[in-house]
């Protein structure tokens, strides 16, 4: 992609539903992190020592995935296959950050790499859910 072609694509972008309900999806995930996760529930879970199978240690990671990824869709999405393309690209993109986290002075956590890996895929899902039900409404 040229200087040209992103100039072209920033002046030609416009609001669709699908790119409306992506907005939706990654604005309720941060949220959901923001008002629910972070100040209830993970506290919650710390103070009673609960065995959530480290739902509230990965629960960031997770909600965080889901928000980038649909803001980067809301933004830049549009076509399927460049849709895929950004899916798979923040995915990887934030478990390289995971593995880079040594070089910001904090250790590897295993269960964030896991826990981004598969809330990317279950965007892969939730895009195609997406894709279905605006085909259904055309």
């Amino acid at each position: 992609m040229t200087l040209n072609d992103f100039k072209k694509e920033i002046c030609s972008w416009k609001i669709s539903k699908q790119k409306a309900i992506y907005f939706v999806i990654g604005i309720a995930a941060l949220l959901l992190y923001e008002f629910v996760a972070r100040p209830y529930y993970r506290p919650y879970i710390y103070t009673n020592n609960i065995n959530d199978f480290h739902i509230a240690d990965t629960i960031g990671n997770s909600l965080g995935t889901i928000a980038t990824v649909f803001g980067f869709l809301f933004l830049l999405g549009g076509e399927k296959s460049r849709d895929l393309f950004l899916i798979k690209t923040v995915t990887i993109s934030l478990v390289v950050y995971e593995v880079a986290h040594p070089l910001l002075g904090k250790p590897i956590d295993p269960w964030d790499i896991l826990a981004t890996l598969l809330t990317g895929v279950i965007c892969l899902m939730l895009h195609g859910l997406v894709l279905r039900g605006n085909e259904a409404t055309i």
